[in-house]
């Protein structure tokens, strides 16, 4: 399990990662500006556009790579058949001696109840990956749009 959410956090990254290159504006230099001004334009581009977004995308990146993975809960169906059978022995033996069948059906209910209790939280875990990776792709979006506006604006034309 902690493998697989590793996986997921790998991918996570890489999409994100892939994302944010993918979504990175093409610029041309439309008046002739030479290579040296270009890259002086870009960086001052990029700071302006991180202080006027808000937006670092280095940082933004770290922070999804160093998202904590969703938490584990070893166990939950021994627990939870464990304590169905706890509960059903007793309900069995209440019931006129049948402790045996009240512990098995126990087991069995608290297992099912417990799987469909991790089922959940596991489903609960990755939509808000899912919204966590949506939050930061839009960031980046506006981080993008900002570079080009600022582009744009020194002559270069922005794709």
């Amino acid at each position: 399990m902690l493998r697989t959410v590793r996986l997921l956090g790998g991918v996570l990254v890489s999409s994100l990662s892939l994302a944010a290159f993918g979504a990175q504006p093409i610029i041309y230099p439309a008046r002739g500006q030479s290579a040296e001004r270009q890259q002086i334009d870009t960086q001052e581009c990029h700071t302006w556009a991180q202080r006027t977004t808000g937006v670092d995308p280095v940082a933004l990146a770290e922070q999804m790579a160093n998202a904590p993975p969703p938490g584990q809960q070893r166990g939950g169906l021994l627990r939870g058949a464990g304590g169905g059978a706890l509960f059903g022995t007793m309900i069995g033996g209440v019931a006129g001696g049948h402790w045996g069948e009240g512990a098995g059906i126990g087991a069995l209910v608290g297992s099912m109840g417990m799987g469909m209790r991790m089922r959940r939280e596991r489903q609960q875990a990755a939509m808000q990956q899912e919204g966590m990776q949506q939050q930061a792709t839009g960031q980046l979006a506006t981080y993008n749009r900002a570079v080009a506006a600022c582009m744009t604006g020194r002559g270069y034309t922005v794709e």
